[in-house]
């Protein structure tokens, strides 16, 4: 549940603060698995993968933002969804990232498993922490109103690139701490851990709890992850779950339980954000 919330507010800060739509968001924390389990296998301690791995989520995301620059709205959507597909068939091809059959054997955290629990739940309330900091800061404003209005930004004189590379940038990493933690807690990851229906996943859990809210997708990252553990069904059915939930809150409550939370119990608020 804690990696979970720490994927949903990395993806969150990128299209909830800032707007921008990605659709390949796992490729960003499979860059951070792979990169902590590589180091792991070779004799790195776990706490020494934690930034590397970031820093190689990073450098991928700043890399894709320059290349995204020039598009927005569906055209970015689509842009960022290839970046997914590049990376699960890269990694397949490479036997020394393990190929088809992934990687296995990835040391113990050393932690324990109370221990590994706790550092999880720290880090996620600390990304959370981050994530409400940024927002009432000035790059968090210019974040929102590149969201609202990018071409008034620019009118404005705001260096809307550079803001937008720093969304991609700090999400992107937060994204390759997801992943080292989630490759220490399986102690195995293979492409198919980190392709487009494990980015549609985190995107549903951010619309489900409300685009750009942070306590909301908190607890809708933490509730969807826990719902196939508590109800096996579900985990058959998992992404028609998630995409019915998806198109649910897309078409009847676009701003997600948050906006339907705010519509019930402020509905003079409610209306005039809408106006």
């Amino acid at each position: 549940m804690a990696i979970s919330v720490i994927f949903a507010l990395s993806l969150n800060l990128i299209t909830g603060f800032c707007g921008q739509i990605s659709l390949g968001h796992a490729a960003f924390q499979g860059v951070g698995a792979y990169a902590a389990a590589m180091l792991g296998k070779a004799g790195w301690p776990f706490l020494a993968t934690l930034p590397v791995a970031m820093l190689l989520a990073c450098v991928l995301g700043v890399v894709v933002g320059l290349s995204s620059l020039r598009v927005r709205d569906d055209f970015l959507a689509i842009t960022t969804m290839g970046v997914v597909f590049l990376f699960v068939g890269f990694v397949r091809q490479q036997d020394w990232l393990g190929g088809e059959m992934g990687v296995s054997s990835i040391p113990d955290h050393g932690m324990g498993k109370l221990g590994f629990m706790v550092f999880g739940i720290v880090l996620a309330a600390f990304v959370a922490g981050l994530s409400v900091y940024i927002r009432r800061t000035w790059m968090g404003r210019v974040f929102n109103g590149i969201a609202e209005d990018e071409d008034t930004m620019r009118v404005l004189g705001i260096d809307v690139p550079r803001y937008k590379l720093a969304a991609f940038a700090i999400g992107t990493a937060l994204a390759g701490l997801s992943g080292a933690l989630l490759a220490y807690h399986l102690q195995f990851i293979g492409a198919e851990n980190f392709g487009f229906i494990e980015s549609i996943t985190v995107l549903s859990m951010v619309v489900f709890g409300g685009i750009g809210s942070v306590a909301w997708v908190v607890i809708a990252a933490a509730v969807l992850s826990a719902l196939p553990a508590w109800f096996q069904v579900i985990g058959d059915y998992k992404l028609l779950v998630y995409g019915g939930l998806l198109f649910l809150m897309m078409r009847f409550s676009p701003g997600g339980i948050a906006g339907l939370v705010r519509r019930v119990f402020a509905p003079g608020k409610a209306r005039e954000g809408k106006a």
